[in-house]
């Protein structure tokens, strides 16, 4: 996988590509991200190429030559990646945006669970080169290469997965598999095979399976709202509506259609809960 770009400040860059920039600079090194940033800008990265979970790159310097770059990030063990993707896949929230090629906002949840963090936490998580004879790391030369990486990520989130030894495909057929699997155990058509001889069975009469007035214990019960502040809307993403021209001014219909099926969600699911809490106090 290899590509080339300038650098562009994006004021609407995808918050996990904000995230990386907003890492490298906490490290501390700006003034030699300064520059790194004007040599990202002026297309001084000639070419980034992906080889597993390492980035080469060429980066023009005041040499004839190209420099060459090299950086990694400390790639997780099978066993880290199978409790990470076990996690992802218990939130169908995770595994719905990650499958549609977004990043969920709270995934670090998934990675800080076990001990592990997807973002490098300090600069020695980043191990990187260049064949310049600037001693300092990083030189201008791999700061370029970090902000165009940044830009990388925005195109495709799977990209720092692969900095961590996953690719997209490995992924992708992993999360399929365990939400298969869960669904499959969710609707397993087989029979229980029974315990005791049929004759020994009680008399179950199924028009009253559904029928229970016996009062519920309330410290078995727990009724709240989501943990998070996702919505179906929001994994669902926007209404492909146009909009629509009164006189001289336009209005963002899906925007305005967005707005009202949020506060119309809100209110159901308040009601929703009200409803519950009143059905396990046995009003």
């Amino acid at each position: 996988m290899t590509f080339a770009a300038k650098y562009e400040t994006q004021p609407n860059r995808e918050w996990w590509a904000q995230q990386w920039i907003d890492v490298l600079e906490s490290f501390g090194w700006i003034r030699r991200l300064e520059r790194a940033r004007n040599y990202a800008r002026e297309g001084n990265v000639l070419k980034i190429e992906f080889k597993g979970a390492k980035v080469f790159a060429l980066v023009q310097g005041t040499a004839p030559e190209p420099y060459k770059v090299s950086l990694a990030l400390d790639p997780f063990t099978e066993e880290q990646w199978q409790y990470v993707i076990e996690g992802l896949a218990e939130r169908a929230v995770f595994s719905a945006k990650l499958l549609a090629g977004e990043m969920p906002h709270n995934i670090q949840e998934a990675f800080t669970a076990n001990g592990l963090s997807l973002f490098p936490l300090t600069k020695f998580d980043i191990h990187s080169r260049c064949s310049c004879p600037d001693k300092a790391n990083p030189c201008k030369h791999i700061g370029a290469v970090y902000y165009l990486l940044g830009d990388r990520f925005s195109e495709d989130p799977f990209v720092l997965f692969q900095l961590r030894g996953q690719t997209k495909e490995q992924i992708i057929t992993a999360l399929r598999q365990l939400r298969s699997a869960k669904t499959d155990v969710a609707i397993d058509p087989s029979p229980a095979k029974p315990d005791t001889p049929p004759d020994a069975q009680p008399d179950i009469q199924l028009e009253n399976f559904w029928n229970y007035e016996a009062q519920l214990e309330p410290s078995l019960v727990v009724i709240a709202p989501s943990v998070t502040n996702e919505t179906v809307l929001d994994v669902l993403g926007f209404l492909p509506l146009k909009s629509d021209t009164t006189g001289n001014q336009s209005t963002p219909a899906a925007q305005v259609a967005m707005e009202y099926l949020k506060t119309l969600y809100g209110q159901v699911s308040q009601q929703a809960v009200l409803n519950a809490m009143a059905m396990g106090s046995g009003e």
